[in-house]
C-alpha cells in the first residue's frame, strides 16, 4: 500500500474497475471509474507512458483487469488489498451522492 499511496500523492493514474454503487459508496481521489466489463472496450484510454494503478475492493477484480491491461502493453499495477486496504490504512474516499452524481467530499 505504501508503493501505492506515494504514486497516488505524485499524480499516478488510478482506474478503479468496481460497479458504479461501488464506486459511488467511496473511491480514491482522482480514480477513474472503469467496471470490469468496459475494461477491453476502453483500453485505448490508458496511457502507454506512465504507469496505471488499478484497484477494486479487494484486490481480486483488480488482478485481472491488469493482466488485461498489461496484455495490451500498458504497464498495469494491481492495488493489493483494493479500497478496502486503502481505506483502512487511512487513505481518503471521495463519495457522491446517489441521486444529483455531486461530489460530497473526501472523507477517511
Amino acid at each position: 500500500m505504501h508503493a501505492f499511496a506515494a504514486a497516488h500523492r505524485d499524480g499516478g493514474v488510478v482506474v478503479d474497475v468496481r460497479e458504479p454503487h461501488e464506486y459511488e459508496s467511496g473511491h480514491v481521489p482522482g480514480a477513474t471509474l472503469m467496471p470490469m466489463a468496459a475494461v477491453r472496450a476502453r483500453l485505448r484510454e490508458l496511457p502507454r507512458s506512465r504507469p496505471v494503478y488499478v484497484i477494486c475492493a479487494s484486490g481480486n477484480r483488480s488482478l485481472t483487469a491488469a493482466a488485461q491491461m498489461a496484455s495490451a502493453g500498458i504497464e498495469a499495477w494491481s492495488v493489493a488489498g483494493g479500497t478496502s486496504a486503502w481505506a483502512a490504512a487511512g487513505g481518503p474516499l471521495v463519495t457522491h451522492a446517489a441521486r444529483s452524481g455531486q461530489e460530497s467530499g473526501a472523507r477517511r
